[in-house]
C-alpha cells in the first residue's frame, strides 16, 4: 500500500472521507467511507443546507436539514480524518486520536445549539455553527493530549 503523508491524508479526508483510504490503496474501508457519507448527506440534505446557508438563508438551511442524520456526520467524518492520519503517522506518536475525538464533539455540540447560539442577532445556522466549533474543538484535544503526555511522562520519570 502507497504512503501519501500525514499532510496530504487529512487533506483527501477533508474533502471527503474515505478519499484517502482509496489513496492508499485501502479499498473496502474507503468504499465504506464514502457510501457512509453520501447516505448520510442524501438523508440529512446536507448539501441544501449548505447551498442555502452559502446563500445567507439560514433559516432555510435550518427548515430543510435532517438533524437525526447529520448528527452522524461528525462522528464518520472525523473519524475517516483520523483513520487516514493515523496510517501515516510514526509509531511512536501517542494519543493522536485526542483532537479528532473533540473535534467530533465540538461539531455535534455547535450542530445541536446551531439555532439557538446568535452572533450579532443572528444563527449561522447548521453548517457555519458547527464548522466554528472545530477551532476550539481541535484546541481542547491537543490541550487535554499535551496534559495527559505530561502527566504520564512525569509519573515515569518519578519511578
Amino acid at each position: 500500500m502507497e504512503k501519501i503523508g500525514k499532510f496530504q491524508a487529512i487533506m483527501w479526508s477533508i474533502a471527503l472521507p474515505g478519499f484517502s483510504q482509496l489513496l492508499t490503496g485501502q479499498y473496502y474501508k474507503g468504499t465504506l467511507y464514502v457510501l457512509t457519507e453520501i447516505l448520510i448527506n442524501v438523508y440529512s440534505h446536507f448539501n441544501t443546507a449548505i447551498m442555502y446557508s452559502y446563500l445567507g438563508e439560514f433559516t432555510k438551511a435550518e427548515e430543510v436539514i435532517n438533524y437525526q442524520w447529520l448528527l452522524f456526520y461528525a462522528c464518520l467524518y472525523f473519524f475517516a480524518m483520523w483513520d487516514a492520519y493515523q496510517y501515516e503517522m510514526p509509531a511512536s506518536e501517542e494519543l493522536s486520536f485526542l483532537p479528532f475525538l473533540s473535534a467530533a464533539a465540538f461539531v455535534t455540540i455547535g450542530l445541536i445549539y446551531s439555532s439557538k447560539i446568535k452572533l450579532f442577532g443572528h444563527t449561522l445556522g447548521p453548517v457555519f455553527m458547527p464548522m466554528i466549533f472545530v477551532i476550539p474543538g481541535v484546541g481542547m484535544g491537543f490541550i487535554v493530549r499535551y496534559l495527559i503526555l505530561k502527566l504520564t511522562n512525569e509519573k515515569q520519570s518519578y519511578t
